[in-house]
């Protein structure tokens, strides 16, 4: 870890992102407790101002970082790889897929999301999308597990704060037909 100030650009895929997101995005290794101590402190400034976790950052926005704030490595366990089996289920709900979305058929019975006893899953699926080049697709929006429906997923952080903005705006629509 680097013993001066780090300096940071925000990225356009990080345009419209809270703070504290973009570090566990970019410095995953600093934790909530430490981002928030640094910015009570004010140690963390964009753009030469005092910063909240809760401040949402614009494109182009630089970020003042200061060092260290490591803390031990926790590491979650690495997901288990996918079967042949939920790879042709991933495969089989495309509808479309494009650089920024892909727009899957959910059918019921399968969770949009995991939980305590839920194992199968479309989040879980969502790795079939991944790569290495890539980052992992996200949800976009939910439906519920015996609800079946069209499902959007983004591909990028960016269009998953374009997406999500326009369901939280209103400005996309979800339809249910009985």
């Amino acid at each position: 870890m680097s013993d001066s100030v780090r300096q940071f650009t925000v990225e356009p895929d990080d345009d419209g992102i809270r703070l504290d997101r973009w570090f566990k995005r970019h410095l995953p290794q600093v934790g909530f407790a430490t981002v928030s101590r640094w910015a009570r402190t004010g140690q963390i400034r964009v753009d030469g101002k005092r910063a909240d976790p809760a401040d949402r950052l614009a494109k182009g926005q630089v970020l003042r970082v200061p060092p260290g704030g490591v803390t031990p490595e926790r590491g979650p366990k690495p997901p288990e790889p996918l079967t042949e089996e939920q790879i042709a289920l991933a495969d089989s709900m495309v509808i479309h897929q494009d650089r920024a979305a892909i727009v899957l058929n959910k059918p019921p019975g399968l969770a949009t999301q995991g939980g305590s006893k839920t194992t199968r899953h479309v989040d879980g699926l969502l790795d079939a999308y991944h790569s290495d080049d890539q980052p992992r697709p996200r949800l976009v929006h939910r439906l519920d597990k015996d609800t079946s429906g069209v499902l959007l997923i983004a591909r990028t952080p960016g269009s998953a704060a374009f997406f999500s903005k326009r369901f939280s705006g209103r400005s996309a629509r979800k339809i249910y037909w009985a």
